[in-house]
């Protein structure tokens, strides 16, 4: 088995072309760009009008390749979810959006694999740091809050439920 390339790029679900920045890349590789493209908007499918991370790794000798498709950021996954074009300029000033807890929950499950937590307390945190850093509250309170009161035990009761779906 030759060498293998790795190609790194964010693709729109769905929508990838053999333009840049998929074309160049694999344009001196001794493989099919139709096949990549046509194999990465399959496997991407799910993921229509969000940025979605994809490896391409692809033999050198064969042209044989593989697809990889990772999450979308979490941010990404928060304005899905809320259905919001963007987060705050000014996330401490300026509030955009306010996502219920149980979305929060539904995100860091969604995300899972790529975050640091080691279960869904830590998971749920981490969303919500994002969900502070765009300008969204939880429930009605600053992200911020909701974090301590998650490390105060209040959300204990949430969090097991959550964890029973």
């Amino acid at each position: 088995m030759g060498d293998k390339t790795t190609i790194s790029t964010l693709v729109e679900g769905g929508s990838a072309s053999a333009g840049p920045p998929l074309g160049p890349e694999l344009g001196p590789l001794p493989t099919d760009v139709g096949e990549v493209v046509k194999a990465i908007n399959e496997k991407t499918a799910d993921f229509q009008g969000m940025e979605v991370p994809v490896d391409v790794i692809v033999d050198e000798e064969t042209g044989d390749f593989e697809i990889e498709v990772g999450k979308p950021p979490a941010a990404v996954l928060i304005k899905d979810e809320l259905g919001i074009e963007s987060g705050s300029g000014e996330p401490n000033k300026n509030k955009v959006a306010d996502m219920e807890f149980a979305t929060a929950c539904k995100v860091a499950r969604m995300k899972a694999s790529d975050l640091l937590a080691m279960d869904l307390r830590g998971a749920v945190k981490e969303i919500i740091g994002t969900a502070h850093s765009m300008g969204v509250t939880i429930d009605g309170k600053d992200a911020y809050d909701v974090a301590q009161e998650i490390d105060e035990g209040k959300y204990d009761d949430k969090l097991e439920a959550e964890e029973g779906i």
